[in-house]
């Protein structure tokens, strides 16, 4: 469980690192939404080739199928709430687009992100061949435009430097623990239900990437994101299959 702990903890630690680098040095709007759009493409080869084909070997089809539904329900049932409450719009969004936003709101917005995500870091090494790295490197790399775009918003709306750092402190340390929730309580579990936690996070992910990072992406860098995406697939496809 600690070694889940431990690489759910390297997964979120982008978050303070994208933090620390919106802080110090000034960021076009352009330059985030083409690091999202590279983020989103190493998210989706690590869904599409690691997570749901997993999946897929350990489980019949409609076992999946029902997972992927389930995760895509949750995510799109927690947004809706968070968005209904106004506690979050448009929470990835870069410069002055998201004043008046509540900061709470975006760094749950970031939880309900990185928890599936996290689960998932934690499931990987209950197979006894570690931690999967293409996954890994997918959602430390997405973390990066993530927090440096909320990170801008924070600052404009007048957070400090040490509550900035400590709200992503948080996350990392909720992610962490969900690494190891997904270790420890799936530890001689059969088949099945893991393979159905890895549906229901891919579910999410996938969601969460058609509803918010993908589209927020295009807006902030235009036709180019489309580029980027493929380049994230691309290293991504090269991460799981070399």
């Amino acid at each position: 469980m600690l070694e889940a702990v431990f690489w759910g903890l390297v997964a979120a630690s982008t978050l303070i690192v994208g933090a620390t680098l919106a802080i110090a040095l000034p960021w076009r709007r352009r330059m985030i939404g083409l690091g999202a759009g590279f983020g989103a493409g190493a998210l989706i080869s690590a869904v599409t080739l690691d997570l749901t084909r997993s999946a897929f070997e350990a489980a019949d089809v409609p076992v999946v199928v029902i997972g992927l539904g389930a995760g895509a329900l949750a995510f799109s049932a927690g947004n809706w709430a968070l968005h209904r409450g106004g506690a979050v719009r448009h929470r990835k969004r870069s410069a002055g687009q998201q004043t008046g936003a509540d900061p709470l709101g975006i760094v749950l917005g970031t939880v309900l992100d990185g928890i599936p995500e996290s689960v998932v870091i934690g499931i990987s090494l209950l197979a006894g061949e570690g931690v999967g790295l293409a996954f890994l490197a997918a959602v430390a790399i997405s973390n990066l435009p993530e927090a440096i775009s909320a990170t801008t918003g924070l600052r404009r709306t007048g957070w400090s430097t040490r509550g900035i750092l400590g709200l992503w402190a948080i996350v990392a340390v909720l992610s962490a623990a969900a690494a190891g929730a997904g270790y420890g309580l799936l530890a001689g579990a059969p088949a099945a239900i893991a393979a159905t936690i890895q549906a229901f996070s891919a579910g999410a992910v996938l969601t969460m990437l058609a509803d918010t990072m993908m589209p927020e992406a295009f807006d902030e860098a235009g036709a180019a994101v489309g580029l980027a995406t493929v380049l994230g697939y691309a290293i991504g496809a090269l991460l799981t299959l070399a």
